[in-house]
């Protein structure tokens, strides 16, 4: 069976963009031929908020309740939780690749170049080195090259490709270095969508408290939405306002299920024939809709027993990667006897 991993930092509840941006698709892919490997991801969620681990704690046990409310559905055998920092092989990988990974590769990685702007302190080492972990990450499922050429598959939007492919410069660095160890990875490009904050800022974001959340309740979300940021130029109700880019719109688009008043409300919009707050409350009413299952679906896993499913998803995880670590070892000369606790 192909394996797909993928995975979310664990820094805070999962938000309308997380959804968009990868549970929607994750949820599909649950119910096709894959091997599925979704990482919790507590150890990277360490470069931005080592000074609170209180927060990333907490936040596995949210995170694993947003994916079962979203609808993935761990009691399949082919879905797996995996929680990063209880596989100590990742961590073992991640040093041995750092022995082959120029650090001018990790300088020139798109993401660790955006979110450098982004940090209010200096980087740490370990945030430097995310790219290599993200390589250990989606390498400890790779297939034996000896037993399968099959690559592990990464689930990403066009924009991200780039980013799988640093993996690929870990892995073809390594077997140049010790022969071939590694296979390889493969984005598995699908239609990802991404949400703009509430605020009109590019990005919905946490840190920039800008998101609908999955958990909030119906109020919280009412007042989010009738405070969104729309059409700046437009300063009464019957000015013909702008559609294109419009943050009110976008998320009428990726939520609101009745595409004929969708566009009604897109065409009186620009006539201004209707005003901001019939928009809003047209889309919270199709929010709301969406939020509705996935509130109850948390709701009906709140006080169970759902780190069983982490437990089971690791276990299964950890088996895969102990025989890459052993190859590793074996390939560099570390195959000195040892024990295994």
């Amino acid at each position: 069976m192909k394996r797909i991993l993928t995975g979310i930092r664990t820094s805070g509840p999962l938000h309308l963009g997380h959804y968009i941006g990868a549970l929607k698709t994750w949820v599909d892919l649950q119910h096709k031929d894959y091997e599925c490997f979704f990482l919790l991801a507590d150890i990277q969620a360490l470069t931005t908020h080592a000074d609170n681990p209180k927060l990333i704690q907490e936040s596995v046990k949210d995170t694993v309740l947003d994916f079962l409310a979203a609808g993935l559905d761990p009691t399949k055998d082919n879905v797996n939780f995996v929680l990063q920092s209880a596989i100590p092989e990742i961590s073992e990988l991640t040093t041995y690749f750092t022995m082959v990974t120029p650090f001018a590769w990790v300088q020139k990685n798109p993401t660790i170049k955006e979110e450098l702007k982004q940090l209010s302190k200096g980087a740490t080492l370990g945030f430097m080195n995310y790219p290599v972990s993200q390589a250990a990450d989606i390498l400890m499922v790779s297939h034996d090259p000896k037993d399968s050429e099959e690559p592990v598959l990464v689930p990403v939007g066009d924009d991200q490709v780039p980013h799988i492919e640093s993996t690929n410069h870990v892995s073809r660095a390594f077997n140049n270095t010790y022969g071939k160890t590694f296979g390889e990875c493969k984005a598995l490009v699908g239609d990802f969508g991404r949400l703009v904050g509430l605020d009109g800022n590019s990005k919905m974001s946490k840190s920039l408290n800008n998101c609908i959340y999955l958990k909030d309740e119906k109020e919280e979300v009412r007042k989010k939405i009738m405070s969104m940021y729309t059409d700046p130029k437009r300063i009464h109700p019957d000015d013909p306002g702008t559609v294109e880019g419009n943050p009110v719109f976008i998320y009428h688009d990726a939520f609101n299920e009745d595409k004929k008043e969708v566009e009604d409300l897109k065409k009186r919009y620009k006539e201004g024939t209707v005003g901001d707050v019939e928009v809003k409350e047209k889309l919270f009413d199709a929010i709301e809709k969406f939020l509705e299952p996935i509130r109850k679906r948390r709701k009906e896993f709140e006080g169970k027993d759902i780190m069983k499913y982490v437990a089971d998803g690791t276990r299964k995880a950890q088996e895969i990667a102990i025989g890459n670590v052993d190859r590793a070892r074996k390939a560099m000369g570390l195959d000195y006897p040892t024990i295994r606790q």
